[in-house]
């Protein structure tokens, strides 16, 4: 039998400021029905968040992203491996985007947490509170953020969608 190779199928969003988020999807060279339909709803998801993210953020980023049937939901970290899990219920555009957060920062870098602890958002913080009012803050905990962290599916609108990245564009900016 002869080993798997991977392919990889490059797509390239780039946003209309100065960054990009460009992704690739590593795949079998023989794939299975299952690994067949994960990187149709996978490719499916990382297109609609990218794209996402390229309307509100000029963030840059190369993310490799991978299918692991092993993962329980999905997973991402800093270096930009993102790795979505069997469970289709999250291969959503939702998920990809708060896993793409992740791979910019979001409960991966030291900055991240000290301005977490901190409450130090010059430019989030603001931000948020245009939207939630002038009590609004910005939590913090396990390695994600709220509001407009898209932790749960339940979380999804277009609305909270364009918040997060905006929400994320921001914590870049202030160092995250």
């Amino acid at each position: 039998m002869r080993p798997t190779t991977l392919l990889t199928a490059l797509l390239t969003h780039t946003t209309t400021v100065s960054g990009a988020l460009t992704w690739t999807l590593q795949k079998t060279s023989n794939p299975t029905s299952d690994q067949s339909s994960a990187y149709a709803s996978i490719e499916a998801a990382m297109r609609a968040a990218v794209a996402h993210y390229a309307k509100f953020s000029d963030a840059s980023k190369t993310i490799r992203v991978y299918y692991a049937p092993g993962v329980p939901t999905a997973e991402a970290s800093y270096n930009g491996d993102l790795r979505f899990g069997a469970d289709r219920a999250y291969m959503t555009e939702r998920t990809a985007m708060h896993e793409i957060s992740h791979t910019l920062g979001v409960g991966q870098t030291a900055e991240f947490d000290r301005r977490c602890a901190a409450g130090d958002w010059p430019t989030a913080l603001p931000l948020l509170r245009g939207w939630d009012g002038a009590g609004a803050t910005i939590s913090c905990g396990g390695g994600h953020f709220w509001p407009y962290g898209l932790n749960y599916e339940s979380e999804w609108s277009e609305t909270n969608g364009d918040r997060h990245v905006m929400m994320v564009d921001a914590m870049l900016k202030d160092g995250m």
